[in-house]
């Protein structure tokens, strides 16, 4: 088995949580920096020097193993703005191979996409693979890859222990690549929440609910990039998978991602305080969100660029308000833990805002073909407005409700597990031909009773499109002509690799620092 690099550097100058047992590139400036700079269009030769340019005024030389992390969580013509394009991306390659140290020994890409979507399928829409031909660079298909695990230790984790690619606990120099995006769970996607992308689908699942802030916050103790450098030459406004597009005509590149992700939000006008995920992680001292105590460069002023982005409209909408005027109609009750927040907003309410989306994409009459329909999420108090023959569907394993459907008692117990009894190492996978079937499966009961439970924690994106499809007749994305091609080639090509390793006796997780009996670095 190979052993993990741990790659021991640590804090100039620790913040007051993060303690001697954090792994990963912690290596924090002391007084971070962000550059501001004017790309009107998707020149790669331009973002090539944009990019240089700022490398060069950090002082930053790619060395050892060097990873490059995008945001691909949806891609292509479908999804034009969801994802770090890829003329944005190979002018980041170009750039950090012009910077490079004589001690560079390799270069990659490596990401996450989607939940159950073959990353092949994700990289092959964004038009990655020729790019990565061109640069001659390495590419990770991170659920692909070996998860190694790494021990936690901090005060407010979620956990003791979470998982990673094997590429990501290895990386010498890590580099965060991704889109700039609002989001319906966490209000915006910057620097720190493009770390979701740095787990596979079996342990990115665990925790993503109504304290997703904090997953991703304890996801910063696995690496800190030391350069970040967003796409928001066309950024995406109110969604994730399918933002609104927003042309911003920036490039935006700094040296920490709270200090980052703080002047991010100062451009659309967010306060980062109010951003969970941010706040928490410069609580925990990894950078600060006091523009006076970050250096801020470029040759776009703060101020002009917040001009730029004027009116910008992020996540974090209710779905009770999203589907006002709807044909569906939305009812949210608090989740298990009711004294931290009264709404779920890492979980399944945000997924079924995405699902809707997904479909109106793929089915023009998607709306008009949808019947009356009633969804509830979490334990929720109060009257259910479904008239004879309308459908009802009780969302996620929180979802607990008792009343009257058609003049029959009817009452929906919670099957949720507490989080402590949810082990990482036992975490299954389900891909989505398994999907389908369970949830094809599960909906035979709403022809009976007229609702319907669908279990999970959370009920993912695709789960949730494929239920409204059985439900509202819309046309499958997963069976367009477009998708089965595509879709189906990476699913053979991801699904042979993991049998291939399984063959040859290749781990797929790999045991923590503690269980090789590295113990604590030093700091």
């Amino acid at each position: 088995m190979e052993k993990t690099n741990c790659n021991r550097r640590y804090l100039e100058k620790p913040g007051k949580n993060l303690d001697s047992n954090t792994r990963g590139i912690m290596k924090l400036p002391i007084r971070p920096r962000v550059i501001i700079r004017r790309c009107p269009d998707y020149n790669t030769e331009r973002i090539r020097a944009i990019i240089r340019e700022g490398l060069e005024e950090l002082e930053l030389r790619p060395h050892g193993r060097t990873l490059v992390k995008p945001n691909t969580v949806a891609s292509g013509d479908t999804f034009p703005h969801a994802y770090t394009r890829p003329e944005f991306l190979e002018g980041v390659l170009m750039a950090l191979k012009d910077r490079a140290s004589k001690g560079l020994t390799e270069l990659a890409v490596g990401e996450r996409c989607g939940i159950t979507i073959p990353t092949r399928r994700a990289f092959d829409a964004a038009d990655y693979y020729p790019m990565f031909k061109r640069t001659g660079v390495k590419h990770y298909h991170f659920e692909e890859e070996p998860q190694v695990e790494i021990r936690l230790s901090h005060k407010e984790r979620l956990r003791d222990y979470i998982f990673t690619p094997q590429p990501v606990a290895q990386a010498d120099f890590f580099v965060n690549c991704p889109k700039f995006k609002s989001h319906p769970w966490t209000t915006v996607t910057f620097s720190l929440k493009n770390y979701i992308g740095i787990q596979d689908d079996r342990h990115r699942l665990i925790d993503h609910d109504h304290r997703l802030n904090e997953k991703i916050a304890d996801l910063q103790y696995i690496v800190q990039p030391q350069f970040i450098a967003i796409d928001a030459i066309t950024a995406g406004e109110g969604r994730m998978l399918t933002p609104v597009p927003r042309d911003l005509g920036l490039i935006i590149m700094g040296n920490s991602q709270v200090a980052f992700d703080a002047v991010c939000c100062r451009i659309i006008g967010v306060d980062p305080v109010d951003v969970d995920h941010i706040r928490m992680a410069h609580e925990r001292g990894f950078g600060p969100l006091d523009l006076s105590k970050i250096g801020i460069s470029g040759d776009v002023p703060l101020e002009e660029a917040r001009k730029m982005a004027s009116g910008f409209k992020v996540g974090l909408i209710r779905v009770e308000k999203y589907f006002e005027g709807a044909k569906i109609t939305a009812y949210a009750g608090p989740p298990p833990e009711k004294e931290r927040t009264d709404y779920c907003w890492g979980g399944c309410p945000g997924a079924i805002e995405e699902a809707i989306e997904i479909l109106r994409i793929y089915d023009k009459k998607c709306d008009e073909k949808m019947p009356r329909l009633h969804v509830v999420f979490g334990d929720y108090d109060g009257p259910i407005d479904a008239k004879p023959g309308e459908k009802v569907v009780f969302i996620g394993d929180c979802v607990r409700w008792k009343g009257k459907l058609n003049g029959a008692d009817v009452s929906v117990e919670s099957p949720y597990v507490d989080r402590a009894k949810r082990d990482p190492y036992e975490a299954k996978q389900e891909d989505l031909f398994v999907k389908m079937y369970k949830v094809g499966r599960t909906l035979l009961s709403v022809k009976k009773n007229g609702y319907v439970r669908l279990k999970g924690c959370p009920v993912s994106v695709a789960e949730q499109v494929l239920a409204l499809v059985n439900l509202g007749g819309t046309k499958n994305p997963y069976l367009s002509a477009k998708e089965v091609l595509r879709f189906n080639k990476g699913y053979l090509g991801w699904k042979s690799v993991v049998a291939v390793r399984r063959i040859m006796g290749q781990p797929y997780q790999i045991h923590g620092p503690a269980e090789r009996g590295e113990g604590a670095p030093e700091q």
